[in-house]
């Protein structure tokens, strides 16, 4: 089946105030509690009701039943489109990408998120483990592409549509980036920082 992820957006200080040995098992709960639904075609977030537990709330990205790969793929067809997108929007796509989905943009583009990289010292398996310091910056990132995300369409046509993959559509990579950029926004609301576990 491959990987899977669940995203979380948490209040950082509440998960530091747990015992190293127990985060992991702090945040799979929070991911398969109170808030997890079976529902594949489930989108949007899910809070918990309990009290005491408002610490977390939980998004399901639309289309994606759980599945790492239609992140993957939104970075692959990224790879292939972003020569042909407008400056601006790129360098804003290109950071907001890297530090969400798309690790590594640096290695192979020189231009990554920025973002100083500092080791997870949570004893957690976690394809994204993103402080509140760092959410800002990102949303801002969002802020600046979001508008211009039309733009996009005619090159991504062009140069990365897969009519039979798991991003087929600029629709569908829209989509992602959307939903993307409403969990940072929620999460810098909240003054929260963002995970994404490995499932």
């Amino acid at each position: 089946m491959g990987v899977g992820t669940e995203v979380l957006i948490v209040d950082w200080p509440r998960v530091e105030a747990t015992a190293p040995g127990d985060r992991e098992r702090l945040l799979i709960d929070a991911a398969f509690g109170e808030v997890f639904s079976d529902d594949l075609f489930e989108h949007g977030w899910s809070w918990p009701s309990q009290p005491g537990e408002d610490w977390y709330g939980r998004y399901a990205f639309r289309n994606s039943m759980g599945s790492y790969k239609p992140h993957f793929w939104a970075g692959h067809c990224w790879d292939h489109v972003r020569d042909f997108v407008e400056p601006k929007v790129r360098e804003a796509l290109d950071r907001f990408n890297d530090a969400l989905f798309w690790h590594g943009l640096e290695d192979t583009t020189g231009v990554g998120s920025g973002l100083p990289q500092r080791p997870c010292p949570w004893d957690a398996d976690l394809l994204l483990w993103c402080p509140p310091d760092h959410v800002p910056v990102i949303a801002e990132w969002w802020r600046q592409a979001a508008p211009r995300l039309e733009t996009v369409r005619e090159p991504f046509t062009q140069h990365a549509a897969e009519p039979r993959g798991w991003i087929p559509d600029f629709a569908s990579f829209a989509d992602l980036l959307t939903d993307w950029g409403e969990v940072v926004r929620e999460a810098e609301r909240r003054g929260w920082g963002v995970v994404a576990l490995r499932c």
